[in-house]
């Protein structure tokens, strides 16, 4: 999902110290008549979200005096690892927000609880099931549901108006998005007078990568009769990757000082007008909105489309702890926040997109300002993600495709190259996951 902002250090010592003296195992049953406390782990990160995820709590607190919710902030960079002590020890807090990739692993070591007979049908009829995919987890015994996705980030196009109308070129609609190949000529017809048509930022580029190759039917990964998961890289895999290194490199309508760059490092070049188009998360919008220079025009365009428009989808989740002794209460809670009132609030807060089909018709998610409506309209997309279902992903991702794709972006090695490290390479990682 996004790149994710370190909170500070102190928030750090509250989600370790906070979150262990209630929710888990350890917990006594609530006296008669006195009210019920669960505690709620948040990994809300932009100013925006965090003071949505107060407001949504104190208002449940307000209206809910015999089942009162404990905020507690933690961080992205480091809650997985604070987790596994936490599940371990029985402190783990009743509610946990996290992103889908995470939950297959705890929900295999049976630390999440399964909440399919646990959610209400509205709230369960709200969500499409493409969404529900990505939460959907083999457990210690059978395939359940370990977490209730909310909000999920789409690739967009951001774009320079004042280049784009200058070129002439079509410009696309959610109806009628550009192909790949559209895309290519209007990256060069945008090339020149020292202007590049499009910057790819690609210091990280596997999440990039393996979500747009889903525009081809690239799966990267494949499953034998045998049951063992094998790395694939052939004509679909390749397609993206190879329309990538083209542009830098056949048609230099990419700008190579944006190649070694994160996400929201080429955003100063892009004000300066030394390219037009940047392919991006939907949430790096509120960067542009917040710091473009007066005068700066740019608008929102969707998702480029291959033999389809798909891409990969990952979730921000809420769990409930399996250890926790307020499972009925929690989902409770959980019902509340992620109704489609505060959804549309928490997904306005982080810039992303609710799951929630009744919050997406919100008129905030569908006003033109600042591309909200392109961005809503981008969701139809998401499917999930094939390659996060993968036991050993994570390794495969920082170990092999990392440096291999990095070279092979920056001109180092070939695409065979890249390939036979992708799949040999890659195939020993997991096999160590498939004994």
């Amino acid at each position: 999902m996004r790149i994710k902002s370190a909170l500070a250090v102190a928030a750090v010592a509250v989600l370790a110290t906070a979150c262990g003296s209630g929710g888990g195992g350890g917990e006594k049953a609530a006296e008669p008549g006195k009210p019920v406390t669960i505690k709620f782990l948040s990994l809300a990160w932009q100013k925006e979200s965090i003071a949505a995820n107060k407001e949504i709590v104190d208002a449940w607190n307000k209206a809910n005096p015999n089942l009162q919710v404990t905020l507690v902030q933690g961080s992205w960079d480091n809650a997985n690892d604070q987790l596994v002590t936490q599940f371990a020890g029985g402190t783990a807090p009743d509610v946990i927000h996290n992103d889908s990739p995470a939950l297959s692993g705890f929900a295999s070591d049976g630390y999440l609880l399964d909440l399919t007979d646990k959610l209400p049908a509205e709230l369960k009829s709200d969500i499409p099931q493409a969404a529900w995919d990505t939460v959907t987890f083999k457990g210690k015994s059978a395939d359940g549901i370990y977490g209730v996705p909310f909000l999920q980030e789409s690739q967009v196009v951001i774009a320079n108006k004042k280049l784009l109308d200058a070129a002439k070129v079509r410009v696309p609609t959610s109806d009628n998005p550009w192909t790949w190949d559209e895309f290519a000529e209007a990256s060069k017809k945008m090339t020149k007078d020292g202007t590049y048509g499009v910057a790819w930022p690609m210091k990280s580029p596997v999440n990039k990568s393996l979500n747009m190759a889903l525009n081809f039917g690239g799966t990267f990964f494949q499953t034998g009769a045998d049951g063992k998961t094998t790395v694939k890289v052939g004509p679909e895999e390749r397609e993206v990757l190879q329309r990538i290194h083209d542009q830098l490199y056949k048609d230099k309508s990419a700008d190579p000082a944006a190649l070694g760059q994160g996400t929201a490092d080429p955003l100063p070049a892009f004000y300066d007008g030394k390219f037009a188009l940047l392919p991006a998360g939907v949430y790096l919008r509120q960067q542009v909105a917040e710091q473009a220079p007066d005068g700066f025009e740019w608008v929102t365009l969707p998702p480029l489309k291959g033999t389809t428009s798909e891409q990969g989808a990952v979730s921000q989740t809420l769990s409930i702890a399996q250890d926790s002794k307020y499972a009925d209460e929690s989902m409770k809670f959980i019902s509340f926040f992620l109704n489609a009132e505060n959804q549309a609030k928490l997904a306005k807060g982080d810039w992303l997109l609710p799951t929630s089909q009744k919050a997406a018709a919100d008129p905030a998610m569908t006003a033109q300002e600042n591309g909200w409506d392109v961005a809503t309209a981008s969701a139809k997309n998401l499917v999930v993600a094939p390659f996060l279902k993968v036991n050993g992903f994570d390794e495969w991702k920082s170990k092999v495709a990392t440096p291999a794709l990095q070279e092979y972006f920056g001109n180092k090695i070939t695409l065979d190259e890249a390939a036979k490290r992708l799949v040999e390479d890659g195939n020993k990682v997991l096999e160590r996951y498939q004994q």
